[in-house]
């Protein structure tokens, strides 16, 4: 062994290569870390974006299957209408079919039954006119009838029906001599005759001079006025008012009367008429006019008998029980 040898120097580069290393592995081992970190972070963030699109595709999927359920139902319900529609349209069928079936009936009758139908049909214009004339004094009306009836009769074949033609000519007839109908005449001359009672003067002024007037009745004439108390007694405003009131009312009530064909109560109506004139005004040859025309009015029937009304109903109603 040399003990002249120099001792051992401690060089630098000793430490710096350990440290550089440990640097280099402490760099990497935090980069590591950061990058598994970062990686950790990116699953985490794709498994939450996934867990959201998972939960979307399950609305999505939960909706699909409620549209799905809305779309049967509704398809189960456009079947059952489906059946319903279908089972109309044979009952429709079928009542075509009966209806087919009864027009291939009545294409396939015989010249009675149509006569039959025609019949029918002019009794029941007949039985109309009727009761038109008998309740509503509508000659107007009754005379469409009779000429329906007439028509209906015309296409009836057959020899043995020519004296039901002949019997409803001659109602035809006696009901175009009744003109607008009796009633609508009656009516008519109670209006002009409530026109003409309304014209009648209230009091009647005597001829100056006149012989018929005693003269103490012209020496008392400017202080008095001298009323026959048998037929009008004097009268005061309100009571005058009153028995106008009174006359028009009966005029109304004989107006009704006419309408509906009660004689009796038409009668009584121009009765009480015919007591409130000469209380209204003084007797004159006006007033005198108007009772003669009011009687004349009383003497009107609002149903005057027509023998042949009805007749040719009657006949055929006999010829019908008696085929």
């Amino acid at each position: 062994m040399n003990e002249d040898a120099p001792p051992p120097t401690h060089s630098p580069l000793r430490w710096i290569l350990p440290i550089a290393a440990a640097a280099v592995i402490v760099g990497g081992a935090a980069w590591g870390w950061t990058q598994w970190q970062a990686q950790q972070a990116r699953s985490a963030q794709r498994e939450a974006d996934a867990n959201v699109l998972v939960q979307g595709l399950a609305g999505s999927v939960d909706a699909l299957r409620r549209d799905q359920r809305s779309t049967s139902q509704r398809v189960q319900d456009a079947a059952a209408t489906n059946r319903v529609l279908r089972d109309e349209m044979l009952g429709l069928s079928q009542r075509n079919a009966l209806l087919e079936e009864n027009l291939a009936r009545l294409a396939d009758s015989t010249r009675h039954n149509a006569q039959a139908l025609q019949l029918e049909e002019a009794e029941l214009l007949l039985s109309q006119a009727g009761q038109r004339l008998a309740f509503a004094d509508d000659v107007d009306g009754a005379r469409r009838l009779y000429a329906l009836a007439a028509a209906a009769l015309d296409e009836v074949q057959g020899t043995e029906f020519l004296n039901l033609r002949q019997a409803l000519m001659q109602e035809r007839n006696a009901v175009d001599a009744l003109g607008p109908g009796p009633r609508a005449e009656i009516n008519l001359r109670l209006t002009r005759f409530a026109q003409a009672v309304g014209a009648l003067p209230g009091e009647i002024v005597p001829a100056a001079g006149s012989a018929s007037t005693p003269w103490w009745h012209q020496v008392l004439a400017p202080f008095v006025t001298i009323t026959p108390t048998a037929a009008q007694g004097p009268l005061t405003g309100a009571e005058r008012t009153a028995a106008w009131d009174s006359l028009q009312l009966e005029l109304t009530l004989a107006r009704a009367a006419v309408e509906r064909g009660n004689q009796s109560e038409f009668e009584q109506s121009l009765d009480r008429v015919a007591l409130w004139m000469p209380r209204l005004w003084p007797d004159s040859p006006g007033l005198r006019e108007r009772r003669v025309e009011l009687q004349q009015l009383r003497a009107q029937v609002l149903r005057p008998p027509l023998p042949e009304l009805g007749s040719t109903l009657q006949q055929l109603r006999s010829m019908r029980d008696g085929s």
